[in-house]
């Protein structure tokens, strides 16, 4: 391997490390700010089963859908991966909510 092949390598070595970091505390927020998330909508979930409202309320979650579409479309990011996102946390809210009224 010559010497500007292994700057190369070594360079590119350096710059894979500072996106796998940023990448790392990326994950971390996502996780916290779920967390974050669900605290609220477990409020929701306990505040509708306190008050015999539908665990789901299908015009919002139409709604936000959109709105994040939107903003993935904003963010650059592929607004379909963005619903099917939302739906997989929607699911799992009212799956929640759900329990709160049994």
């Amino acid at each position: 391997m010559t010497d500007t092949t292994r700057d190369d390598v070594a360079r590119a070595a350096e710059i894979l490390k500072g996106h796998r970091e940023s990448i790392d505390r990326l994950d971390a927020i996502l996780v916290y700010t779920l967390g974050e998330r669900f605290k609220h909508t477990q409020a929701v979930g306990k505040l509708k089963a306190q008050h015999d409202l539908p665990p789901s309320d299908p015009a919002r979650e139409a709604k936000q859908i959109a709105r994040l579409e939107d903003l993935a479309k904003q963010a650059d990011l592929d607004p379909e991966f963005a619903k099917a996102f939302l739906n997989f946390i929607i699911d799992e809210v009212i799956r929640h909510h759900k329990k709160h009224q049994e």
